[in-house]
Formats: C-alpha cells, structure tokens, sequence
C-alpha cells in the first residue's frame, strides 16, 4: 500500500512539473520551427529585430560570455556582425521535447575552418525563446575515431 501511495505521488508531481508537460506534435514542430527561424535571423543574417520577434517577455542566457536579457542578445549579434560577418551555422539535428528544443549546429565563424560542434538548449513558452543554454567544443583536425561530430 504504501508503494502504491509512494508511485502515485511521484506521478502526480511530475505531471504538475514544467518540463514534463506534454506537447502536441503540433506544438513541437511549432517549437522547432521557431528555433530554426530564430537562429537563421540571429546567428545567419546577424539581423537583432528579426530574432527578437522569436523571443518571449523575458530572455534568460545561461552561457557565462554571453550578457543577459535581449540586449544582451543584440550585442552578441552585433560582435558576430563586425567580428565574424560570415559566420554561418548550419542545423544538423534538432529534437523538442515539451518545451524545449535542443539542436546540434555546426558553426563556422570564417569560411575554411573547421569550425564548433554546438549544442544549444531552447526553452519555449507560449511559442517564444525565454531561456538558452550553450555546449561548444571545437572540431579538431584529427579524431580518435572516423564517425564524425555530426
């Protein structure tokens, strides 16, 4: 009995948990279009005003280089802007989850290098950009295996 008690409490909290909620599929192609249009204008067109209509009421950044809220945002576009005008990334994979959105770039600053592996982490409310997290780890010249980083 008290199993039983014990499991239907741990559901009953984890349903009532941000991250656990459910999405639509719907939502979650919804979620990862927004993600996709969000870093094209941000990171691809360095374009401030057309990645801050992807973003929420609030813009959490979690990458310690980074400043905080959408200003910090257009002054990170605005270094990629002067210090790496043909930085580009390309979206090898993404996957929603609730409400978030995770995806594996890779991004090349300058055309001809091998550029970064990154994993950025999205949080979505109401459809929009509200918190990011960042993983960046460099592609190095030689790898230990042959299977790639993508």
């Amino acid at each position: 009995m008290v199993r039983l008690m014990f499991a239907a409490t741990v559901v009953i909290l984890l349903a009532a948990v941000p991250w656990a909620r459910a999405a639509s599929p719907q939502e979650l192609e919804a979620n990862k279009q927004t993600v996709r249009a969000f870093e094209d204008a941000a990171l691809n067109q360095k374009d401030f005003e057309a990645a801050s209509k992807y973003l929420g009421s609030r813009y959490t950044q979690h990458n310690p280089a980074a400043a905080d809220g959408p200003e910090g945002l257009k002054a990170y576009i605005a270094f990629l802007k002067e210090k790496f005008p043909n930085n580009h990334s390309e979206i090898k994979h993404i996957f929603a989850e609730g409400d978030y959105v995770i995806v594996h770039d890779h991004a090349v600053r300058e055309p001809g290098t091998r550029g970064n592996a990154i994993v950025n982490i999205y949080k979505l409310e109401n459809g929009k950009v509200v918190e990011h997290w960042d993983v960046i780890q460099p592609i190095p010249e030689k790898a230990a295996n042959a299977n790639g980083m993508f």
